[in-house]
């Protein structure tokens, strides 16, 4: 009676431990709600990316490209944040990608309020959803939870990021791959009405298009005087930047204006301008460029789900106390 007591008790021990692993293994609002003492740490990170705005507004665009390019890679698990000869980071497709050192700041301040608990990939995706907001986006809310990566390979990232130069029917497919629609696909794009491109992204657009020698026909002539006198032809060591949204006093706003911009050929990358001209886009594009506040109702639910992809939780991945390095 007593070894079959034992066997039920260990069982029901067992069956309890099982569950509580997978209550702590998933995402949900509030996961460090206790874990820091008194400290709400998505209110000091709130505080924290307030003050970096305050001094440099290209904060904002930092965030949402880095959350970007490090959730098509392995899933959203911070590996875009790890140094090393070559690690994501030094992709050809990151080059110019700014915001590490931004989250390596944030992420040595709630070690001082919170140590060995939370994140570098929850760092990336509060701070991100803070900076949106402080930009003039709609506040949503964000599940935590994620655990950090110890993979990052430079020739995962060439695979899994989209060239400025993709077809529309092709990042479509690749958004798919990720569980994004169609929809997610146009206002995640729309992250692009903050922030800046470098010359390399789309030069060739501007003098010898797909080897015609002639810059690309969809280009609006007042935009592409302005994009050559940025970036020079006989100069190839000036790697300048343009605003992606060139709508005047909109470069730092979550707005809808890019989508006004790129319906009027003012598209700064070719995927840009694709994204109004293709069929299977155009209707889209022209619903969030007529209604502010269609864009502004979909970007934080698009940027929530894309978060989710490919988590660590649990006793997958690790809590960095330094986001270049794995522990």
């Amino acid at each position: 009676m007593r070894l079959a007591w034992l066997f039920s008790t260990l069982s029901l021990v067992l069956i309890l431990l099982s569950l509580i692993g997978q209550c702590y293994g998933q995402l949900r609002v509030g996961f460090y709600n206790g874990k820091c003492g008194q400290n709400d740490i998505e209110k000091v990170i709130y505080r924290v990316v307030k003050q970096k705005i305050a001094s440099d507004p290209d904060v904002v665009s930092d965030l949402v490209r880095l959350s970007f390019h490090d959730c098509f890679v392995r899933g959203c698990d911070g590996s875009i944040l790890l140094r090393g000869k070559n690690t994501e980071h030094k992709a050809r497709v990151n080059k110019g990608l700014a915001g590490l050192d931004l989250v390596n700041d944030i992420k040595a301040i709630v070690e001082k309020t919170c140590p060995r608990v939370v994140s570098c990939t929850d760092v990336i995706v509060v701070a991100t959803r803070a900076a949106i907001f402080l930009a003039g986006g709609k506040w949503y809310e964000v599940e935590t939870g994620r655990r950090d990566g110890r993979v990052s390979l430079k020739s995962e990232a060439e695979a899994s990021l989209p060239p400025p130069t993709i077809p529309v029917h092709k990042a479509i497919e690749m958004f798919a791959k990720r569980g994004l629609n169609k929809e997610d696909f146009v206002v995640l794009l729309g992250g692009h009405t903050v922030g800046t491109s470098h010359c390399h992204s789309f030069k060739e657009r501007l003098y010898n298009f797909r080897n015609t020698k002639k810059p690309d026909a969809t280009i609006a002539p007042t935009l592409l005087n302005l994009l050559q006198k940025t970036c020079p032809l006989h100069d190839p060591t000036t790697d300048r930047q343009a605003f992606l949204d060139q709508t005047p006093g909109s470069h730092f706003k979550i707005d809808n204006a890019y989508y006004k911009q790129i319906l009027v050929h003012k598209g700064v990358l070719e995927i840009d301008q694709h994204l109004a001209l293709s069929p299977a886009t155009r209707g889209l594009v022209k619903e969030l460029a007529y209604d502010p506040h269609h864009f502004l109702n979909q970007f934080g639910p698009a940027m929530k789900k894309m978060s989710k992809i490919g988590v660590l939780t649990g006793n997958q991945g690790e809590i960095r106390k330094h986001c270049g390095y794995v522990n």
